[in-house]
């Protein structure tokens, strides 16, 4: 059977960046130590007044696609994944597909396009559809395009302020890739949950503290299952990406990770020595007596060197760039992803055919855990990425410049301020149509 996965991905970051440690926990006469150690965010990155989820995922999969010598005709469905709509009807997708026929000789018109929902998961989901798709032969020896695209805004004062962001992440899904296969086990944790919800409403409605506790019980659900398919061990994977609503999010998830998988392995034979074995349940006379009881194991096993090692070697590097442009809801996990491999590249660290665990979650809620195999020639797809000029040349935004932009993306405002940013060779917002919609044009 041919390899399917992720050939090529492309990462594209609104163009404005609010420094959190500086303009945002001043305005809140915060410790800025709240948000980069706390949260572990430095900076989110917004759209400029003429970007918006469309323009950014128009302006990833564009430059994908010079960049691996695309045609419309190459491309056999266009599937973008996005809690940030604007249109309960017609897909982003179509958009997208509607500015890439303004650059290019042919079109889409025979490309499968759709829409996937399901909060933050839905860029994986998309990903497993396009696989499925290849897998079963009916592509034609057709890619995929798969876009993750999201402008993450909570309304103002909400708790989540902090954790926004904005970006797209354009990946091409197709035989025999260059940056990593997908490896047919997958594991699943899902329930019917409110932790975080939007109905009929831009903003969302948040429980936090339960939000937390769902994340980690749908992975943890996830894991059992994707280990009922194959053994783990935490020296399995050279890199864990998880979705990163904020990076201390995943500080709490990967200890109760490791914790999970070193179990009854040699893992926990070693940290015995020092912190003693895992406590298990029958031990207990109560549900209660027993998670107390976890709860100071893993917060031993955090302080272990043992666990340190691991997690400076699979996580961290994932969340250098998370770290930088906050929150992208579906494009999560996929920043995670390639901010570990751009780590990785940038020291030396060879990872061909070494695995990635990528743990994707969704609010409402479902996890997903999967593995990856990263292919040799990886390296070179993760230079021709320009993440660092992207980041550097966002214009740092005043806290009156936010509370704008804030308006100028909020659907029940109408506010038309001038540019903070000029466009050059990208699509860009242009107006509305006579029916409502959104339109678009290239700007050399």
């Amino acid at each position: 059977m041919t390899d399917v996965g992720i050939d090529a991905a492309e990462f594209r970051s609104g163009k404005l960046k609010l420094d959190l440690a500086e303009t945002f926990a001043d305005e809140k006469d915060d410790d800025p130590a709240k948000y980069t150690k706390g949260l572990g965010l430095h900076a989110s990155s917004f759209p400029d007044a003429y970007e918006d989820i469309v323009t950014m995922a128009a302006n990833a999969a564009k430059r994908l696609m010079d960049r691996k010598g695309l045609a419309p005709e190459d491309i056999g469905r266009i599937d973008v994944a996005t809690e940030s709509a604007f249109d309960h009807s017609k897909p982003v997708s179509t958009y997208v597909a509607g500015c890439l026929e303004q650059v290019y000789d042919g079109d889409f018109h025979h490309a499968n396009k759709g829409e996937r929902k399901f909060a933050c998961i839905a860029g994986t989901q998309s990903i497993d559809d396009a696989v499925n798709w290849i897998a079963a032969g009916k592509n034609r020896g057709r890619a995929a395009l798969v876009i993750a695209t999201d402008t993450a805004l909570y309304e103002r004062g909400d708790p989540g302020e902090a954790t926004q962001g904005a970006g797209a992440v354009a990946m091409l899904i197709d035989e025999d890739p260059d940056l990593t296969v997908i490896e047919p086990e997958q594991g699943f944790g899902s329930a019917d949950e409110t932790d975080f919800l939007k109905p009929n409403q831009q903003f969302p409605s948040v429980d936090g503290k339960r939000s937390m506790q769902v994340y980690l019980m749908r992975m943890r659900e996830a894991l059992e299952d994707f280990e009922m398919q194959t053994p783990t061990h935490p020296d399995d994977f050279a890199l864990v990406p998880f979705h990163t609503p904020f990076p201390g999010m995943v500080r709490k998830a990967a200890a109760l990770g490791y914790r999970h998988v070193a179990r009854d392995t040699d893992v926990e034979e070693e940290l015995a020595e020092e912190i003693g074995r895992q406590p298990r349940p029958e031990a207990f006379d109560d549900e209660e007596a027993y998670r107390d009881a976890l709860k100071e194991y893993t917060d031993k096993l955090t302080e272990t060197d043992l666990y340190s090692e691991w997690y400076s070697r699979t996580i961290e590097p994932t969340l250098e760039v998370s770290a930088q442009v906050g929150n992208w809801y579906t494009g999560s996990v996929h920043v995670a992803r390639i901010g570990g491999l751009k780590h990785a590249r940038e020291n030396g660290i060879d990872l061909d055919n070494e695995q990635l665990l990528v743990c994707s979650y969704g609010s409402g809620a479902q996890a997903e855990i999967h593995a990856e195999t990263v292919q040799p020639g990886w390296e070179d797809e993760i230079a021709a990425l320009n993440i660092d000029d992207q980041l550097v040349e966002r214009y740092d935004i005043s806290w009156e410049q936010y509370e704008q932009i804030h308006d100028v993306h909020n659907h029940d405002e109408s506010t038309d301020i001038d540019a903070y940013t000029t466009p050059e060779g990208e699509f860009v917002f242009d107006g509305w149509g006579r029916m409502g919609e959104r339109k678009y044009t290239y700007v050399e």
